[in-house]
């Protein structure tokens, strides 16, 4: 069956004195218009998989909705240009505010004062503890999840992680806050436990996907590269623990250490 996430273009491979014709494997990027309850909103680049979970963690993320639940359908459909996607939802009071012609799936999008892009977020309700075999075995078995990545060597992945390290869904997307919000849009409607396991990024720990995890109810958030120092603050405060440049069986808690157990 055809992945909609990779395509096929020619490449001439060089190396050395000798070029060889050949088809590579590359990840789609197409252009996704999403609207809402008839008017647009945004345009994002993203790859053309799991659509549906992506306009639910976006606008999740965003704070357009409240829950899952204040969505009535999500219509997607193809179009010459690209992708549209159609949802029918209760939506928040300010956001015919917050248009933009185009955004890219961050957590400032439609942020229209410092007030509006750095703000108190809400705590993550619980202090579960995590235990270092479990996030260094999350990281020893992500890269086998990764089906579009090892086609490709261009996505990035989101997972989620049970307790135990075992990666239990991933989602991959050219772009890292849609990959995030690929795969958070797709536990929002499983109705999982937020306290169950953590999620592990194969990227920076940015201010905008620590605020996406801690909007979700998330304890723990892995990221393979480093954090920005804000992200740090954002997550010492939201009571997220937080770790980075998590690769090769080593790596680093910048928040709320005291969650990361050896037993």
């Amino acid at each position: 069956m055809r992945n909609e996430s990779i395509a096929r273009r020619p490449v001439i491979e060089v190396v050395d004195d000798r070029s060889l014709a050949r088809e590579d494997s590359l990840i789609a990027e197409a252009p996704v218009e999403v609207r809402f309850n008839g008017e647009p909103f945004a345009v994002m680049m993203a790859t053309p998989s799991s659509l549906d979970d992506l306009v639910r963690g976006f606008a999740i993320t965003e704070g357009l909705i409240e829950s899952v639940a204040d969505i009535s359908s999500i219509d997607i459909s193809s179009v010459l240009e690209g992708f549209i996607a159609d949802v029918t939802a209760v939506v928040a009071d300010d956001m015919s505010a917050r248009l933009l012609p185009s955004r890219s799936g961050c957590g400032l999008c439609g942020a229209r004062t410092l007030e509006d892009a750095v703000h108190q977020w809400p705590q993550v309700p619980s202090s579960t503890a995590f235990m270092v075999d479990a996030i260094s075995s999350s990281l020893a078995a992500l890269r086998a999840n990764q089906e579009v990545n090892s086609e490709t060597g261009s996505s990035h992945a989101a997972a989620w992680v049970s307790r135990s390290g075992k990666i239990l869904l991933v989602r991959e997307d050219v772009g890292r806050h849609n990959a995030l919000d690929k795969l958070l849009g797709a536990l929002l409607a499983s109705d999982f436990d937020s306290q169950a396991g953590f999620v592990v990024v194969t990227s920076r720990a940015s201010y905008e996907m620590v605020s996406k995890v801690i909007r979700c109810g998330i304890g723990l958030l892995v990221a393979i590269s480093a954090p920005t120092a804000l992200a740090v603050d954002i997550a010492a405060s939201g009571n997220l623990c937080l770790v980075a440049f998590a690769r090769d069986g080593r790596f680093n808690i910048y928040a709320h250490a005291e969650r990361v157990t050896q037993v």
